[in-house]
């Protein structure tokens, strides 16, 4: 290949598995209409960012989105929480080629968490994995989840870790970025969190070399979302971009 095409849809994430999966569904078909190679979604996409959801029900719609992503040639980097077969809860970017073949999971390592003992918050649900590449039709590739990149230091209960260097280190060249930040409206939500997060983006992109496709998740719709999508090239420059609220898609090409 000359070049990898890929899309990112930001779109509502809810509490709502069906809802989710009709969402995620429709941005298969575009994905399909522009010829995309790998698609991404935001964190907890499928499931909901939540690790209290519906076993039963995620399984039942990946299989419904697996089933359309396969029929239209899409590959898929999936957000969503799940259980494995080992029993534990996964906070996930599922990685399939547009044939449907499993290629695996990341799941989110720097989970956030209050900062002091006895920890609270997802970091006490979400069980982690090592950090890993993949490789789609001979790209070698990583994904991150939201906190996972920019290692927050108001929730991050362990050290920074650089996993974007470590992934670069590893031979990634094009990581898939799955978010769901937290966002209030606030003129901290709006400036603070937001320049901090796009700030992370272009400074571990041109640290890494590495291409950065990002997307959020965009609910609630009044709301700006918690950072920027879209593709960052490996000086730290956006190269396409979403508007900040409401759904968005977006398709680039990245060279080989």
């Amino acid at each position: 290949m000359n070049a990898f095409r890929v899309a990112g849809a930001q779109i509502p994430v809810t509490a709502d598995i069906p809802v989710n999966v009709l969402t995620i569904l429709g941005a298969i078909e575009l994905a399909a209409h522009h010829k995309v190679q790998l698609l991404l979604t935001p964190e907890g996409s499928l499931s909901g960012y939540t690790w209290d959801f519906d076993p039963q029900a995620t399984q039942l719609g990946l299989s419904e989105i697996l089933h359309a992503a396969r029929d239209q040639r899409v590959g898929l980097a999936l957000g969503t929480c799940f259980y494995e077969e080992d029993g534990k809860c996964y906070n996930q970017v599922r990685f399939y080629l547009p044939n449907g073949e499993y290629l695996g999971f990341h799941s989110k390592i720097l989970r956030c968490g209050t900062l002091a003992e006895p920890l609270e918050g997802e970091i006490q649900h979400f069980s982690t994995t090592p950090l890993r590449t993949f490789h789609f039709l001979g790209v070698p590739v990583g994904a991150l989840i939201c906190n996972d990149l920019w290692a927050n230091p108001q929730c991050t209960p362990m050290p920074d870790s650089h996993l974007t260097q470590q992934l670069a280190a590893m031979g990634a060249r094009i990581l898939f970025h799955a978010v769901n930040g937290g966002r209030d409206g606030s003129q901290w939500s709006k400036i603070v969190a937001w320049q901090y997060h796009e700030a992370n983006l272009r400074m571990r992109a041109q640290a890494g070399d590495l291409w950065i496709v990002t997307v959020d998740n965009c609910s609630p719709l009044e709301l700006p979302c918690s950072a920027p999508g879209g593709v960052i090239d490996p000086q730290g420059n956006w190269i396409c971009r979403t508007e900040p609220i409401g759904e968005q898609f977006f398709v680039f090409d990245i060279p080989l």
